[in-house]
């Protein structure tokens, strides 16, 4: 009789856990393979916390056909094939690589393009330059291509109707351009209300750093400057919160050999994958942002401002723009949550236990 009530609570209780699960959908621009970018979507995939409703593709670090192929094959390679993928835009909504390259004189040389810089030899990462790349060309893919497709609905379309069957309980994580968002909030008014929140990387406010990339410029920071207008719809936007990973934060938090070596220990698919393909040692933009939606309290310092990007033709197109609430300008802006600093301990600690998690959700 014991045995049967055990049972019976058991199985009570396993859709109750698996319905108090947070529900997530990932907006990415998936390059890879390995980088911050797989490795923020595993976060999110790996944590029993969370049901990942569906991951969107946008350009950004690289094309978005380019990306959607690493990421098909992330999710085979670590044995999440059973979530739904969309690709969504391939270029900004205002901003073009023509452009940009004819302001370079004026303006000067923007440090990282994603998507708009030229290969390496390798065929690993974009370099400074500006030569064009073929937006719907696919690079050779190291870790071989996937044999599972993206479905038919286009991103945009996908993040609505996902959040429209789930009312008021899905968090948006953004980690690259904010493309895809944007144009969900233009064609549904009540797509950002109808959410939770969304966390995004973005923005930049006054990082302490010797990185020229942002030292000289603390205002620039990629994702909103590839597509800035994107950006502007997107904080502007009725969501019931906004968290904002900025580069204050993120460059406080870097991926480590020993946080790869302590990786690497495990056997589990994931580990695999960040050992054989997640080799730079750099900062964990997305990762990070990924890691405070599971855990808020990681992120030991923030900022109350009201953000906006700016959208003059100029050199500060696509910065980051913040005021207080006495010197906001009656313009709609919005109140977010700006991370300043993270429990650096804490955070390597919870992403290395997330990567080498073997246990069933």
């Amino acid at each position: 009789m014991k045995i049967r009530i055990l049972l019976l609570l058991l199985a009570v209780a396993a859709p109750l856990c698996a319905a108090q699960r947070r529900l997530v959908l990932i907006d990415e621009d998936g390059s890879g393979p390995g980088g911050s970018n797989q490795m923020a979507m595993l976060a999110l995939l790996q944590s029993p916390q969370v049901q990942v409703l569906g991951i969107t593709m946008v350009t950004g670090n690289s094309w978005r056909d380019e990306e959607t192929l690493h990421t098909l094959r992330m999710l085979e390679l670590t044995g999440h094939a059973d979530v739904p993928v969309a690709r969504g835009a391939v270029f900004p909504l205002v901003r073009t690589q023509r452009e940009t390259q004819l302001r370079e004189p004026l303006d000067g040389k923007v440090a990282w393009l994603g998507a708009w810089g030229e290969m390496d030899a390798q065929g690993t990462g974009a370099t400074h330059s500006m030569k064009p790349r073929e937006p719907y060309a696919i690079p050779p893919m190291p870790e071989g291509r996937p044999s599972i497709q993206p479905i038919d609905e286009d991103a945009a379309h996908f993040l609505v109707r996902q959040v429209h069957a789930h009312p008021h309980q899905v968090t948006i994580l953004a980690g690259g351009p904010l493309t895809n968002i944007a144009l969900a909030v233009s064609i549904d008014p009540d797509f950002a209300e109808l959410t939770q929140g969304i966390v995004l990387m973005g923005g930049s406010l006054n990082p302490e750093t010797d990185d020229p990339e942002f030292a000289t410029d603390p205002r620039h920071e990629f994702n909103f400057w590839f597509d800035p207008e994107a950006a502007h719809i997107v904080l502007r936007a009725e969501w019931p919160r906004i968290d904002v990973t900025t580069v204050d934060v993120s460059i406080k938090a870097m991926f480590t050999q020993q946080m790869v070596d302590a990786i690497s220990k495990s056997s589990s698919p994931v580990a695999r994958y960040i050992a054989a393909w997640s080799q730079d040692r750099y900062y964990m933009w997305d990762e990070l942002a990924a890691c405070s939606l599971l855990a808020p309290s990681i992120i030991t310092k923030e900022k109350l401002v009201y953000m906006d990007v700016d959208l003059h033709r100029g050199p500060s197109y696509g910065d980051t723009l913040t005021w207080s609430e006495t010197s906001k300008p009656a313009t709609g802006v919005r109140l977010v949550h700006a991370q300043l600093d993270v429990d650096l301990p804490r955070f390597r600690k919870m992403f290395v236990e997330l990567m080498t998690r073997t246990e069933g959700k």
